[in-house]
């Protein structure tokens, strides 16, 4: 059974999301101005003494590549990828210049250096983010072996060599566990946001259909009293015209045509295209089943469909809604991708509950997964061309919308089972299937 495509990892994306420009420079302005406050308040304020020109130097050059990236960049809202991890690398080098002015692991704003690996961590994808880290560590321990005294007013302290170790391998694993923390929280942000619009596209899409269907259904309708006439119309001439009439073999076309106008729409309005039925189209839970199915096909697998409604309680009647119909129909198309040779879709009902359980004889869940299905980008066919672990979370999400309950689980005998579960009073309706297709009958 086809675990809606189940993988640990997404396939890469083509192009990673752009990062605003405008946020990075903002973001280094705050960085700036802190840095100026810091070195005037401790220098003058505070009476710690010191490089404050070559300090004020450091600084400014950010200031100026700033002004620069404004000036030069202006029409470029976005960075790329590259182009963001370039600017953040450059703040880490700033910082790690300033600390190396002002006394290396020793200041106490050396935990500073975490900052630019944390923004990058949620705005970069994974490479990008381990170069900046690796980068980070490396300026960690250089400060920690070359930096110049830390500035006190008489003679620094002597910080033992097991302090500056402790302060090294706390800044190394906090930039380690900070970097990918966040890191893993915004890409399952991203993961999540992708899937997401995944689902509300293939609702777009279906419910597209679904009124194309509804359409073509109406314009049967509509159609039928003018078509009417005209046939009408043809029949009278046809009658009316002499055997040896130049008009008479027109006329018989006119005639024909029109009766073959009349069988199509006729057509039309007693049996809409199923992907695209009216969307307040009422049948049997059986039909609408059936016709999730019927969407995909495999010459290879027997698809069995039955039924075990309790006698006494009568079929309920669902409205045919294109979340239901294109969740149940992925996870049809997935129990039949997989299955070795017979999917069975068994539709149960009593007098509270709807069930639909689609069972297949294939290798199933693995076992180690099942805990996770339904979440986004998990796929056993991990880089095979267009699979890309949507199929059960978006058959879940459109399904879930319907008050639907998903069980996914492992047969047995083997083989995947799946159990789609409804409050029967969130499905069930007083009209009958037949009801909407007889306003739009052809006399």
């Amino acid at each position: 059974m086809n675990i809606a495509n189940l993988t640990a990892r997404p396939e890469p994306r083509i192009a990673f999301d752009r990062i605003s420009l405008r946020r990075l420079v903002l973001i280094r302005w705050v960085a700036i101005a802190g840095q100026v406050a810091t070195l005037v308040v401790v220098h003058y304020a505070f009476g710690f003494r010191l490089p404050l020109l070559p300090a004020l130097g450091v600084v400014a050059c950010s200031v100026l590549l700033n002004l620069l990236m404004i000036v030069y960049r202006r029409a470029a809202t976005r960075l790329g990828e590259r182009e963001a991890a370039f600017f953040l690398g450059y703040d880490l080098l700033q910082l790690g210049v300033l600390l190396y002015l002002t006394g290396g692991l020793e200041n106490p704003f050396a935990i500073l250096i975490l900052a630019p690996v944390t923004v990058g961590a949620t705005v970069l994808s994974l490479r990008p983010v381990i170069a900046l880290a690796i980068f980070a560590i490396a300026v960690i321990s250089l400060l920690a072996l070359w930096h110049m005294p830390l500035p006190w007013r008489g003679e620094p302290p002597d910080f033992p060599p097991e302090l500056v170790l402790g302060l090294w391998t706390a800044l190394v694993i906090a930039t380690i566990f900070i970097g990918g923390y966040a890191w893993s929280v915004a890409e399952e942000a991203r993961r999540l946001r992708d899937a997401v619009a995944a689902t509300q596209l293939a609702l777009a899409r279906e419910q597209r259909v679904s009124a194309v269907g509804a359409l073509a259904a109406a314009a049967a309708h509509e159609l039928g009293s003018p078509l009417a006439t005209i046939l009408v119309v043809a029949k009278e001439l046809v009658h009316d015209l002499p055997a040896d009439s130049p008009y008479r073999e027109d006329a018989l076309l006119l005639l024909s045509q029109s009766e073959r106008c009349r069988e199509i729409l006729a057509q039309l309005a007693r049996h809409p295209d199923d992907e695209g039925a009216s969307p307040y189209t009422r049948l049997p839970i059986s039909a609408l089943v059936e016709a999730s199915g019927a969407l995909y096909r495999d010459p290879r697998v027997r698809l069995i469909f039955a039924t075990t409604g309790e006698v006494a309680t009568e079929e309920p009647l669902v409205r045919r809604s294109p979340e239901i119909m294109h969740g149940l129909n992925n996870l049809i198309q997935n129990a039949v991708q997989f299955a070795r040779s017979e999917v069975s879709v068994t539709i149960h009902w009593d007098r509270s509950d709807v069930t639909v359980e689609i069972a297949d004889d294939g290798p199933g869940f693995p076992a180690h997964l099942l805990g996770r299905l339904g979440e986004p980008y998990l796929s056993t066919r991990a880089g095979a061309s267009n699979h890309m672990g949507l199929g059960i979370f978006i058959a879940q999400s459109l399904l879930e919308r319907s008050g639907a309950e998903l069980t996914f689980d492992n047969l047995a005998e083997g083989g995947a089972d799946v159990v789609i579960s409804w409050k029967r009073a969130n499905l069930e309706t007083v009209a009958r299937p037949d009801a909407a297709a007889a306003q739009l009958g052809l006399g």
